[in-house]
């Protein structure tokens, strides 16, 4: 489903998941070529330790190149499944604080998941992000893997009931 910047923003702020581990979608940028995201830090997501839990930091990280990726493709014509294939987290720095992180999506980038859904009927690749506090430094880094399939080429939609 297609929908536009800000209702997306809206329904990811207000997704329960999301809004109970105080995951707060800032904004959508550039048609989305642009998300940023800020983890608010509280007494709902807190260890033991005093800072963010891990599963937290790792869950705010999942959804987000998906999302990008599936709007893209579907303003431009495709059918696709977009999902999350694969991730891996390095925890660097205890998030004491708000934590932050913004994925961008170059030309580049999409032209190339573009071209293969023409071609092979599906793009596979890792991507990488950052998260830092509210002083700059980091604190985690992600690798997600994106699966992208072009309905159009080979598998059909099926009906959950």
């Amino acid at each position: 489903m297609i929908i536009s910047q800000n209702a997306l923003k809206w329904v990811m702020r207000l997704y329960p998941p999301l809004l109970f581990q105080r995951i707060w979608v800032q904004r959508f940028e550039g048609e989305f070529k642009s998300c940023t995201v800020k983890i608010s830090r509280s007494f709902l997501n807190k260890n033991y330790n005093g800072s963010i839990f891990g599963g937290t930091i790792y869950a705010a990280t999942d959804p987000f190149y998906a999302l990008l990726f599936d709007q893209l493709m579907q303003r431009r014509g495709f059918k696709v499944r977009v999902w999350l294939k694969s991730a891996s987290i390095q925890y660097l720095k205890p998030g004491r604080s708000n934590l932050y992180f913004t994925i961008n999506l170059t030309d580049e980038m999409i032209n190339e998941a573009e071209v293969a859904l023409r071609t092979v009927g599906k793009f596979v690749k890792a991507y990488p992000m950052e998260l830092t506090n509210k002083s700059g430094e980091l604190c985690a880094t992600v690798m997600n893997e994106v699966y992208i399939r072009n309905l159009h080429q080979g598998e059909t939609a099926t009906v959950a009931y």
